[in-house]
């Protein structure tokens, strides 16, 4: 074989590769419902449930914040945060939550919030936060 060829070969061979573990880590939308069927991490979407209680006490402890959300299927459930409360949370009109369900309750490690914007009527806002990794 020429080098050519063999050289032609593992760039396939690479490309394959990248696409494969790009398409394996991507994660996919779903519920609580699905999350609690699945070990796989979800983007779930929903909304705040203002009724319920928020916990979140810097002094005690700034990476730890709680609430509850109601899916779009309008299942309830108690979400866990690992790093501090994204600003004018309780504003938000939309939440998307990336993780996975453990022990009844959903373990976000991204809150992505779509909030009314404070400069302009009618249009949404965007706000991210990423949960603390503990060594």
């Amino acid at each position: 074989m020429k080098k050519s060829s063999i050289i032609g070969m593992i760039i396939i061979a690479l490309a394959i590769g990248v696409i494969i573990s790009t398409y394996a880590d991507s994660s996919t939308y779903g519920s609580f419902t699905d999350a609690q069927e699945t070990l796989k991490e979800l983007h779930v979407v929903g909304k705040l449930q203002k009724s319920k209680e928020m916990v979140y006490n810097p002094e005690v402890d700034a990476n730890y914040f709680s609430f509850y959300m109601i899916d779009n299927k309008g299942k309830e459930c108690k979400v866990e945060f690992t790093g501090t409360k994204p600003q004018d949370f309780e504003r938000s009109e939309q939440i998307v939550l990336t993780g996975q369900m453990y022990n009844g309750k959903f373990q976000a490690n991204k809150i992505l919030m779509k909030c009314p914007s404070k400069y302009k009527q009618d249009q949404i806002e965007v706000t991210e936060a990423k949960a603390q990794v503990k060594s």
